[in-house]
């Protein structure tokens, strides 16, 4: 039988089969899968898999091969510690439409960095990214205005809802029907608050802002896929509105893109690849003829872009 993935980790996976409501729960056959070696995690929720029954039991199966994948959705997991500690490449999602990358004005801070690398992430992916700025019912100030205008200017959507008020979700909607997108944003953006609002009588637990660090507390411990039914009334092409939910984190490291390479993943940087006086081996910090430090210099790339785009690749 052939089937979507929920939710699951390590070697048991939540597996809904096609044509059939609910979850069978899965283990890997053999504890193997072919093209999944270089991965934390073998699968991930919008994974399709190909499993089998067992005979005894029905809600139980297992699971044989995985079905090529149109795209992941990824990011670099520090684990260990000191001299132990090492970043490997954890799927969040499976072929997927849109990335939700979810921010706020405040509570907790804007992070417009924290998008930067979720950007990053998503045009090497291949999935259409947009930004979701959460709680919009609280002020913005002007650095908040400025930097979210400065997405909208190199090309990319900045929707403004809440999911207190009801704010701007009527735009969300119609932008997610009919496709699968995945949900992504640090902890206390109110990834779960949005969930609930799509989904009524979804009650994913939310957690409260920590007042003394202003930041948010962890409720969701693994990423899982959801059918928003109100939506899927009215398919489009006959496909399901579908919505990752990933945990919450703090640090977000692009997986997969090179230190080189990471302008090419940066709207507005990657005109000006390879154009520098020192061709593809400029870092792009203090080079004569550097043709990305005279477009920041001549504001063709807002400054703490650039400022970003030089943390992500020295972390990386």
């Amino acid at each position: 039988m052939t089937g979507l993935v929920l939710w699951g980790s390590n070697n048991i996976f939540t597996v809904q089969a096609d044509g059939e409501d609910g979850g069978i729960e899965c283990r890997i056959k053999g504890k193997v899968l072919e093209g999944v070696e270089t991965y934390y995690n073998p699968l991930a929720p919008g994974d399709r898999v190909v499993f089998e029954r067992d005979g005894v039991h029905k809600k139980q199966g297992r699971i044989i091969s995985l079905e090529k994948r149109r795209n992941v959705f990824t990011r670099k997991n520090q684990k260990g510690r000191g001299q132990n500690r090492s970043a490997v490449s954890q799927i969040l999602a499976a072929n997927v439409d849109i990335a939700l990358c979810l921010t706020t004005p405040a509570s907790p801070p804007f992070r417009p960095r924290f998008i930067d690398r979720l950007l990053v992430q998503a045009e090497y992916a291949g999935i259409t990214p947009v930004i979701v700025c959460n709680k919009c019912d609280l002020p913005y100030d002007e650095a908040v205005v400025k930097r979210l205008g400065d997405f909208v200017r190199i090309g990319y959507r900045v929707l403004h809802v809440s999911a207190l008020t009801g704010a701007g979700m009527d735009t969300l909607r119609e932008l997610i029907r009919g496709k699968r997108s995945v949900l992504a944003g640090q902890s206390g953006v109110g990834k779960s608050s949005l969930i609930n609002t799509l989904i009524p009588g979804a009650d994913i637990r939310t957690g409260r802002i920590n007042e003394k660090y202003d930041r948010g507390n962890h409720t969701t411990t693994m990423s899982r896929l959801m059918e928003v039914p109100a939506l899927t009334d009215m398919k489009e092409n006959g496909r399901k509105t579908c919505i990752i939910d990933t945990p919450g984190v703090r640090l977000f490291v692009p997986d997969g893109v090179t230190a080189r390479d990471i302008v090419l993943y940066m709207k507005e940087f990657a005109p000006f690849a390879g154009t520098c006086t020192f061709g593809l081996s400029c870092t792009h910090q203090n080079e004569p003829g550097c043709r990305i430090i005279e477009a920041v210099e001549n504001g063709v790339i807002h400054k703490d872009r650039y400022e970003s785009f030089l943390h992500i690749r020295n972390e990386i």
